[in-house]
C-alpha cells in the first residue's frame, strides 16, 4: 500500500458484515493488519471473516468499543452509511478524535495508485464487474478486485495480486460514493434512476452519474450501454444486443446446454464467436461489457474467449440452485423493476413452456413507493406470485407502503403474502415448475432451507 493508510495497525469497521465492507476487511487482513468490527446480525459473512482471523460482536456496545480498538493515532474506523447517525460506538470514536472514514473513500485511497477498471450501474454491476475480475485473473494480465458480491469461482469478494497494475472495482452509486474512485477506464450498464432517498429526484441521479463519467482518466475509455449519454474527458463506446448502431453488438444469441453463444464483431479481430458459461440475456449484455472494454485495452480476444467460458457467475445472481428435467429452482439478487425485467425476459426465454412460480421480496420501503407501478407491472408476468414482507434496510416505515399495498396492483389470481416461514410450508407441495427467489433483503437466508425441501419433494416422487 502506498498511500497515508499504512500508517494504521489497527481497523475497526462498523457494518463489517456488509459485502463491500468485508472486501475491504479481508484487503486489510491480507496486508497484515488487526481487524475488527461491529454487524448488526450473523450471517455466513461474518462467519467467513472469523474464520480468517477478524473479530466481530454484534452488539452496539458504545463506549465499551475501546476495548476492540487500539489508540486514535493507530486504528482506523471504516462504516457503512447504512449504519445510523445514532450508532452509539460511531458516536463514541468521533468524541474520542478517531479518524473515521466511509467505505468508498477507504476503497478510493486504496486504489488511487493502481488503473481502476470501474463498473458502475444501476443494475448489472455485481455480475459485471465479477466477469471483468475472471477474465483478467485467468488472463497473463491477471488483477485485484473488489467486488459487491461473492464470486463463485473464488467463493470471495476480493482478489489481490501484487504484480498487476490493474484493479476490478464496484462503483456503487449509493450515497454517490463513486465520486471517491480515481476510474482509468469504465463500464457504465444502466442508469435506471434509483436511491431516490438519497437523491431526491431523477435528475439529480443522472448529475451524480454525470459527474462521476468526468472523472474517468483522459487516456481510458467509458463502455456505456447503447442509450446512455454522458459527457467524458476520454473516448465513449457504446454496446447493445441486436444493434445495427452500437459500437459493440452482440448477434446471433442461442442457449444450447446451459451456455448462451452469441457473435461479436471486435475492433481487434473481427467477428468472434463467444461461449458464455452462464445463461440469460441479460448476462450477454454483461459480458458484451466486458468484451468491450478488454478489446479496447488490448486484452488479446483469445483470453477474453477462455474467461468468459469458465466464468461460473455470482451468488445470488441467477444462481441456479436446483435443475432437474421437472423442477428448476434459482435464486436472483433483483431489487429494482428493470432488474426483474431482465431477470423475467430470461426466464421466458429459457423456459417458454413451464410455469414460473415467484418468491419476491421487496427491499426498502422507499423503493416500493416510488416504483410500485413498475414493479406491479413485471410481477404481473409470473404465473404465481407471493411476497415477503418490506425489508426495511436503513428505512423507518412508510405508512399506507407494505407488500399487501404492492399485492393489490398485481394483476395475477394466484398470489399472497407470506412470511418466511409460510412461504417454506407452501413449497413442500411443489414438485414441478420454475421456482425463483428475488430480492435483495434477507431472503437470502430461505435459499438453502428451501432448497432442502424442493429436493425432499423431487425424491419423494422418484
Amino acid at each position: 500500500m502506498r498511500n497515508k493508510l499504512t500508517d494504521y495497525t489497527n481497523f475497526y469497521f462498523i457494518g463489517i458484515g456488509g459485502i463491500g465492507m468485508s472486501a475491504l476487511a479481508r484487503y486489510f487482513k491480507a496486508n497484515g493488519k488487526d481487524v475488527s468490527g461491529y454487524d448488526r446480525t450473523k450471517s455466513e459473512l461474518t462467519e467467513a471473516l472469523s474464520n480468517e482471523g477478524c473479530h466481530i460482536h454484534f452488539e452496539d456496545h458504545g463506549e465499551k468499543v475501546k476495548n476492540y480498538v487500539s489508540t486514535p493515532e493507530k486504528t482506523l474506523v471504516i462504516y457503512t452509511p447504512a449504519v445510523s447517525d445514532a450508532h452509539k460506538e460511531l458516536i463514541y470514536l468521533k468524541d474520542k478524535g478517531y479518524t473515521i472514514y466511509k467505505r468508498a473513500e477507504a476503497l478510493g485511497l486504496i486504489t488511487r495508485f493502481m488503473k481502476g477498471l470501474c463498473v458502475a450501474g444501476t443494475h448489472g454491476k455485481t455480475t459485471t464487474s465479477a466477469m471483468l475480475s475472471h477474465i483478467l485473473d485467468q488472463s497473463p494480465w491477471k488483477c485485484n478486485a473488489f467486488l459487491g458480491g461473492i464470486a463463485s469461482n473464488t467463493n470471495s469478494n476480493l482478489l489481490l495480486n501484487e504484480q498487476s497494475e490493474w484493479v476490478v472495482v464496484e462503483a456503487d452509486e449509493f450515497d454517490r460514493s463513486f465520486l471517491y474512485l480515481s476510474p482509468f477506464a469504465s463500464i457504465v450498464t444502466a442508469m435506471d434512476p434509483d436511491h431516490l432517498d438519497v437523491y431526491g429526484d431523477a435528475s439529480s441521479f443522472k448529475d451524480g452519474f454525470r459527474q462521476y463519467a468526468m472523472k474517468i482518466d483522459p487516456n481510458g475509455v467509458c463502455i456505456v450501454k447503447e442509450g446512455i449519454s454522458l459527457p467524458t474527458l476520454c473516448p465513449s463506446v457504446s454496446y447493445g444486443i441486436d444493434s445495427d448502431t452500437a459500437d459493440y453488438n452482440a448477434f446471433n444469441l442461442s442457449y444450447v446446454d446451459g451456455q448462451m453463444q452469441f457473435f461479436v464483431n471486435t475492433k481487434s479481430s473481427g467477428k468472434v464467436k463467444f461461449h458464455l458459461g452462464l445463461p440469460g440475456i441479460h448476462n450477454v449484455s454483461n459480458a458484451l461489457a466486458c468484451i468491450a472494454l478488454l478489446d479496447q485495452l488490448g486484452l488479446p480476444v483469445t483470453e477474453i474467449q477462455h474467461g468468459l467460458s469458465s466464468f461460473k457467475g455470482v451468488k445470488r445472481r441467477f444462481d441456479v440452485q436446483i435443475k432437474t428435467s421437472e423442477l428448476i429452482y434459482i435464486d436472483d439478487y433483483a431489487h429494482h423493476p428493470e432488474e426483474l425485467k431482465s431477470l423475467i425476459d430470461s426466464l421466458r426465454m429459457m423456459y417458454p413452456d413451464q410455469q414460473i412460480s415467484a418468491v419476491f421480496q421487496p427491499h426498502l420501503y422507499s423503493r416500493t413507493r416510488d416504483f410500485g407501478d413498475a414493479f406491479s407491472e413485471q410481477l404481473s408476468r409470473f404465473d404465481s406470485l407471493i411476497l415477503l414482507p418490506i425489508y426495511p434496510a436503513r428505512e423507518p416505515e412508510i405508512i399506507g407502503i407494505s407488500s399487501e399495498w404492492l399485492l393489490s396492483m398485481v394483476n395475477l389470481k394466484n398470489k399472497d403474502v407470506l412470511s418466511s416461514t409460510g412461504v417454506l410450508e407452501v413449497m413442500k407441495q411443489k414438485k414441478k415448475g420454475v421456482i425463483v427467489t428475488i430480492g435483495a433483503g434477507d431472503i437470502g437466508e430461505i435459499v438453502e432451507p428451501l432448497k432442502n425441501i424442493l429436493i425432499q419433494n423431487i425424491e419423494a416422487i422418484s
